[in-house]
């Protein structure tokens, strides 16, 4: 089944050069006809995955991000001039996946879009729940479960929550993390993993379960055990 790529992006020749590059590679493809009503349009689209610019006629990238993330968890990339660090981090902390700085390398950004929809939709024959104590993550729907109580994670949380739970009792380092979430892009530092981080405990301090997450200095992350 052929994926689903939604371009938000006010530059047509920009939209017309991604959307025939990844039409090339199979995806299926549509931009925005109103800027005004971007979500509307994604969730009629069902889109897989999300290409959102910053600057935007009437609402900019970073506001259709968190109408987004309102409804649903679905991986969105940044493409924007505005490359700076603090655009990196605000993108990352409204609950993007990843972002690109233009002008971009065409084979890259459908290196990135392959990678990170492998990350949202796939986990292979991994199981698929896993457990700690009481609580219970399931991967492949990005949740995780603690009595009567659900709490919907993004991609990328799950996924740190998944190296935690694999590792309980263990310190996982920054880097085994930055590897798994973006397996090595030149983008990734230890800031924006504080900053998926902070985004994460805060979810999970819902179920109690960012009690159990300690940061251990200069060398990573640990889900306490009974033996800590």
């Amino acid at each position: 089944m052929n994926q689903r790529i939604f371009i938000v992006e006010d530059d047509p020749v920009i939209t017309e050069v991604i959307e025939q590059h990844l039409t090339k590679w199979g995806f299926i493809c549509s931009k925005v006809a109103n800027f005004q009503h971007v979500s509307q349009e994604i969730q009629a689209f069902e889109a897989d995955l999300v290409l959102l610019d910053i600057s935007l006629p009437f609402y900019n990238g970073f506001y259709w991000c968190q109408e987004i993330r309102n409804y649903s968890e679905l991986p969105i990339i940044f493409l924007s001039s505005a490359s700076d660090n603090m655009n990196m981090v605000m993108a990352m902390n409204l609950g993007a996946d990843d972002f690109m700085a233009k002008p971009f390398d065409l084979s890259v950004l459908v290196a990135k879009i392959q990678a990170l929809l492998r990350r949202s939709y796939q986990f292979g024959n991994s199981p698929l729940k896993y457990t700690y104590q009481s609580y219970e993550l399931n991967p492949q729907e990005n949740i995780v479960k603690f009595g009567n109580e659900t709490v919907l994670l993004t991609p990328n949380e799950s996924k740190i929550l998944l190296l935690l739970f694999q590792k309980a009792g263990k310190i996982v380092s920054r880097e085994e993390i930055m590897e798994k979430l973006w397996e090595g892009d030149e983008f990734v530092d230890s800031n924006t993993l504080a900053v998926n981080m902070t985004r994460l405990r805060k979810k999970l301090s819902v179920i109690t379960l960012d009690d159990s997450i300690q940061t251990v200095k200069n060398k990573g992350y640990l889900l306490e055990t009974a033996d800590e």
